[in-house]
């Protein structure tokens, strides 16, 4: 190797290295190993690896296939949208007709504690009132303690609101406020319930 003696120290090198990379580059090829054949480590229990597949490209759909596609399908999904439709509407419906029972019942519920009312009202008829209003108010109480509570409170409710105050005042505590009570339920105009 003459001409190597010739160069540089720095290009020796260079050339060196030059050498040994080409030597490299060329071992799988000429040196018997194939550049497939790659060393791996398996562990033991481990699972053999599987080769690599390959990906096949697939064609992409043209325009006209997209076409034919969306075309061929178009009635069948506005008959499908038309059928959620008309299924949300039937849903609707059927919680709108709820709803319409339950104010038919609400209705019928407050008419008939209207009815009650005017009943309950109508039971102290004047002449009845008239009498308890002419009485001294301890007769009165006493004698309305006696009388069934309803009666009772609808004379009350008819009589002059300071002589019922003078005829409570002067009843047992528990007749009272049990008149007071049915007076006070009777005189809402809105339904208690």
């Amino acid at each position: 190797m003459p001409m190597i003696s010739s160069l540089s120290s720095r290009e020796r090198r260079r050339s060196r290295t030059f050498l040994f990379a080409a030597a490299l580059a060329a071992m799988p090829v000429f040196g018997g190993a194939h550049a497939d054949d790659t060393v791996r480590q398996v562990l033991p229990g481990a699972q053999p690896t599987v080769a690599p597949r390959q990906l096949k490209r697939e064609k992409a759909p043209d325009q006209s296939e997209i076409e034919r596609f969306c075309s061929n399908i178009a009635d069948a999904a506005r008959d499908r949208r038309y059928a959620l439709q008309a299924e949300e509407l039937k849903q609707l419906q059927a919680g709108i007709d709820e709803r319409m029972k339950a104010l038919d019942t609400k209705k019928a519920e407050y008419e008939t504690w209207l009815k009650r009312r005017e009943v309950f009202l109508a039971r102290a008829e004047d002449g009845v009132v008239k009498i308890y209003a002419g009485m001294k108010p301890d007769a009165a109480a006493e004698r309305l303690a006696i009388v069934n509570a309803d009666l009772a409170a609808a004379i009350l409710m008819k009589l002059d609101s300071r002589k019922a105050g003078v005829i409570l005042n002067e009843m047992d505590q528990k007749a009272a406020a049990t008149l007071t009570g049915i007076m006070a339920s009777a005189a809402r105009r809105v339904d208690p319930s």
